[in-house]
């Protein structure tokens, strides 16, 4: 099995686990290194990347599930190819269905299914 470090702000799902995704040790410093406070400079942006590229490194996996702002994905992936670590992002389906509720009034429910990951 492959072994998959959660780089997202979201806990991996049951499915994900199943695939070989973990959560960091560290995952409160991964959320950190996801927030931008203000309007990032590129700068920024490098060092966030290098400091998620490194919680990986850290972590020991050859694989990386990331997520996030779309000016973060790019350098991220260089970074994260750069130490060695192949980044995937998740590929999920949405999924719908009606659910009853006890006073008889129906609503619909959407979630979302993990299918798989495609390779940066």
């Amino acid at each position: 099995m492959r072994k998959i470090v959660n780089l997202t702000m979201h806990p991996c799902s049951s499915e994900q686990t199943a695939e070989g995704v973990f959560e960091p040790k560290n995952k409160e410093g991964v959320k950190a290194a996801l927030f931008f406070q203000d309007i990032p400079t590129s700068v920024d942006i490098f060092w966030k990347a290098e400091e998620l590229a490194g919680h990986a490194l850290a972590s020991g996996a050859k694989a990386a599930m990331i997520g996030g702002a779309p000016y973060l994905m790019a350098p991220l992936e260089r970074a994260l190819k750069a130490q060695g670590v192949k980044p995937l992002y998740a590929f999920s389906k949405r999924e719908s269905k009606e659910v009853v509720d006890p006073d008889g009034s129906t609503r619909k429910v959407a979630f979302f299914r993990h299918l798989g990951f495609v390779e940066a």
